[in-house]
């Protein structure tokens, strides 16, 4: 079992930084690769980044590339998303997950392969 909680999220200017975090209350995160979503209402979660078990290289969507950069530390248990350059289009509820596995597998931005969820932390870029 893993339990997974976000937090980090809240109201930010068009251009400003957050940085959220994926911690495991139980379970032991480091074993396994992480992936960020975000949902708004009305539409799908939208897949945003991977991070393989111990590893800094991750996977993006195309629509996050160069902005957010996801990372992890083992010894807190914890992952990390850094979004920078935030943008209206960014609001939204951000969540993590994982499957159990090491790596972020090539079909990694498929929510339906994911059987652990955080809560999720809402965040909204707004002037």
């Amino acid at each position: 079992q893993v339990q997974l909680v976000e937090s980090g999220g809240g109201r930010v200017q068009p251009g400003g930084s957050l940085r959220l975090s994926c911690a495991a209350s139980t379970g032991t995160l480091s074993w396994y690769a992480v992936a960020w979503f975000r949902q708004v209402p009305g539409k799908e979660r939208e897949p945003l980044s991977c991070i393989t078990s111990g590893t800094t290289n991750g996977k993006y969507a195309e629509s996050v590339k160069g902005r957010f950069t996801v990372s992890r530390d083992d010894a807190m248990n914890t992952v990390y998303l850094q979004m920078i350059g935030l943008k209206p289009e960014d609001t939204g509820i951000y969540y993590c997950a994982t499957n159990r596995v090491e790596n972020c597998m090539s079909t990694w931005d498929l929510k339906e392969q994911y059987d652990y969820w955080g809560r999720g932390t809402q965040v909204t870029v707004s002037a």
